[in-house]
């Protein structure tokens, strides 16, 4: 086999994808500033005890899927799966804690190997948030309500479901951890070897199995939330208040688990039909214990995070706001003139295109391959009468321009 390939499960992002890719995460991040979060970029490979601890040996992400190496020094390190244990890993060793609340955005790459399919693949892509240093359900409103309004921007508000269940205290867990152990010890013999490993050491995690004999044995399984505490309840009753509010929709769905311990309250996803089985392009929880558990002072904390890939598959219609103009010379004496039109638009932050070669017909051509929204023409005549034609490449109108209000004209139309 050739190695002149890329590695299965990793996929180059040539310029159009790569320009969608780019079109979610800005999309994301536009947003994210609305609510008032500030971008962070944490490494992408850390030490592998900052996953391994957070994570926990019995996940399937820690025993099967991350990318782990011991470097030049021997030290173990392992590309990211996830970004949340990073940013806390990042809150911690910055010393952020007299900076709460903190409301941060993150984007980049994530890494995990797994069969590789629709929308999945070994290097991926993520956008999220994390808001770290609140108690109250007003975070998680805040943070699913930007979630709802990044997929509702990207044109997918309408073919999203937003799905959520409690996860409650501490108090609530440990009641329905004894419920839960009680239930799946009749059913020891159905679950699958890594199931029953489980069961004692962390029996939360048997809900997040892919196991088809696994899902049918929870299928049946006691509820969380007929465990939940008075307090519990409350805190829900907030969220869901807060969410009708901030008119946002949701469904509540009782099987929706998290299998980590540091994972409390609120848990959501927002789910598709619209790339096949139900899959899910959006989530997150509350996690007020994953700092602490980390080392850290306790600091609790709410995020989401999204499969870049899956969205931009989702938003098809997505369109580039920035789309250049195509600036054409007509014949070799327009040569210079069109380079110094596109020089100077360029100054005033207009993107241009500028072909190399070739007559009309083909540079009319390549200006539709690069997107291009309008077509700046200049030929003989053009100049030597001291104006510029503008095709719209998407309704085909054209009109004439002055060339000393061309700069202007342009450069409004981006404003």
């Amino acid at each position: 086999m050739s190695r002149l390939q890329p590695v299965r499960g990793t996929r180059d992002l040539l310029p159009d994808e790569a320009r969608r890719h780019r079109l979610v995460e800005d999309v994301a991040w536009r947003v994210a500033r609305l609510y008032g979060f500030g971008e962070i970029a944490t490494p992408i490979f850390e030490f592998t005890e900052v996953f391994a601890r957070t994570l926990g040996d019995t996940s399937d992400i820690v025993t099967k899927e991350m990318y782990t190496f011991n470097d030049r020094g021997g030290d173990s390190l392992t590309l990211r799966p996830e970004n949340t244990a990073g940013v806390a890993r990042a809150f911690i060793s910055n010393g952020l804690q007299q900076s709460l609340p903190l409301k941060l955005f993150y984007r980049g790459p994530m890494f995990r190997y797994e069969r590789p399919q629709k929308g999945r693949l070994r290097q991926f892509h993520q956008v999220g948030v994390e808001l770290l240093g609140v108690e109250a359900a007003r975070a998680d409103v805040e943070v699913i309500a930007l979630a709802a309004q990044v997929l509702a921007d990207l044109g997918l508000g309408g073919r999203v479901t937003l799905e959520l269940n409690s996860l409650g205290d501490a108090e609530s867990r440990a009641a329905y951890r004894e419920t839960l152990v009680a239930y799946l010890e009749t059913r020891h013999a159905e679950l699958s070897e890594d199931s029953r490993a489980r069961l004692r050491r962390n029996p939360l995690r048997v809900l997040d199995s892919k196991d088809e004999g696994d899902r049918a044995v929870v299928a049946e399984a006691p509820l969380l939330s007929d465990s939940l505490n008075d307090s519990s309840r409350a805190f829900l009753d907030d969220l869901l208040n807060g969410l009708e509010t901030a008119g946002v929709a949701y469904v509540l769905n009782p099987r929706l688990v998290r299998g980590l311990d540091y994972y409390c309250h609120t848990a959501f996803e927002f789910t598709s039909t619209d790339l096949g089985a139900q899959g899910t392009v959006l989530a997150g929880g509350r996690y007020d214990e994953l700092i602490t558990q980390m080392g850290g002072p306790p600091t609790p904390g709410i995020g989401w995070a999204a499969g870049v890939e899956r969205l931009a598959m989702l938003a098809e219609g997505l369109a580039d706001a920035d789309r250049p103009v195509a600036v054409i010379p007509v014949g070799a004496a327009a040569e210079p003139e069109a380079l110094r039109t596109a020089q100077r638009l360029r100054g005033r932050g207009v993107a241009v295109d500028l072909g190399y070669s070739g007559n009309l017909k083909k540079r009319l051509k390549r200006a539709n391959a690069v997107n291009a929204g309008t077509a700046v023409m200049l030929g003989e005549d053009e100049l030597a009468r001291g104006v510029a034609t503008l095709r719209d490449l998407d309704a085909g109108t054209q009109t004439e321009v002055a060339l000393t209000e061309l700069d202007t004209f342009l450069a409004a139309g981006r404003a």
